[in-house]
């Protein structure tokens, strides 16, 4: 028995399903015929950047799927260069695994996509998480330090990097970041690549367009009949909470929930309160 046996987000066995003619890479794993979850990724993120913790504790009750978009990660294709374009890709990638009325968890550029897919696609969302997101073109809201996207922009990040991108400047939040580090360094098996600069031009173009208002969801939300779980953390620097707090104001069918002592990656700071106000939203 390997020593992520008893982790079945370490222990899912990656794979590849033929969405148009570029091959995805996937994982599936959690209890089996149970609703599916399916999980969206962040800027430069991959499978591999999920915590383990969180998709452990979502998994319990759910089947979980987590996927490399197209261009990224492990699989072939071209990343599209606007938000459009990744939650048809999303929305593609959903129909390939044959899912029907899928839950949906976006986090970050995650979060910006499953806006997009239910407002692009209702019929293939039943409820979704939308968190450490933003709707865009919020034209009042705090901006990030510039700081911020001069780290998120380098050609290779190290720990420190990610600290200040993702928690809380408090010992109590760095001290959740590092375990957090660490969760991720156990992983057995080879890395996935890391997101190439053409994939990165092309997700920063989307961001800059949706937080700039161009076919962002802001002017739609009221068109969104889905029940909606808008979460982030207290002191997330990268999108501040106040996006998320216009978002639960405009959305018709929102639950509202603000994290403590944290930035933002708060569902990991905060995993096990965070999976199981999922799950309790989620519901059967």
């Amino acid at each position: 028995m390997s020593a992520n046996s008893s982790s079945p987000a370490m222990a899912a066995v990656t794979a590849q399903i033929a969405v148009g003619p570029s091959g995805v890479a996937y994982r599936t794993f959690g209890r089996a015929g149970a609703r599916p979850l399916v999980l969206f990724q962040r800027f430069r993120g991959t499978m591999d950047d999920w915590d383990p913790d969180l998709l452990d504790r979502l998994a319990a009750e759910r089947q979980v799927t987590i996927f490399d978009s197209l261009g990224i990660g492990r699989s072939e294709g071209q990343t599209p260069d606007s938000i459009a374009g990744m939650a048809q890709a999303a929305g593609d990638v959903i129909d390939a695994l044959g899912i029907a009325n899928a839950d949906i968890l976006g986090w970050s550029l995650g979060g910006t996509v499953a806006q997009q897919l239910c407002l692009d696609r209702p019929w293939l969302v039943r409820r979704a998480i939308v968190a450490g997101s933003s709707p865009g073109g919020v034209a009042d809201a705090p901006k990030a330090p510039d700081k911020v996207w001069q780290v998120a922009t380098k050609p290779v990040n190290d720990d420190e990097d990610f600290l200040y991108l993702f928690f809380h400047d408090t010992e109590t939040s760095k001290a959740a970041g590092h375990a957090h580090l660490g969760r991720l360094k156990r992983r057995g098996g080879p890395a996935s690549p890391p997101v190439g600069p053409e994939a990165i031009r092309a997700q920063l173009g989307a961001i800059g367009a949706w937080a700039m208002g161009n076919g962002s969801a802001l002017p739609r939300l009221g068109e969104i009949p889905h029940p909606i779980f808008v979460a982030n953390g207290q002191f997330d620097r990268m999108i501040p909470a106040y996006n998320s707090f216009v978002m639960g104001q405009r959305l018709p069918n929102a639950k509202l929930s603000l994290y403590p002592d944290s930035g933002h990656a708060f569902l990991f700071q905060h995993a096990a309160e965070f999976a199981r106000d999922a799950l309790a939203f989620l519901g059967d």
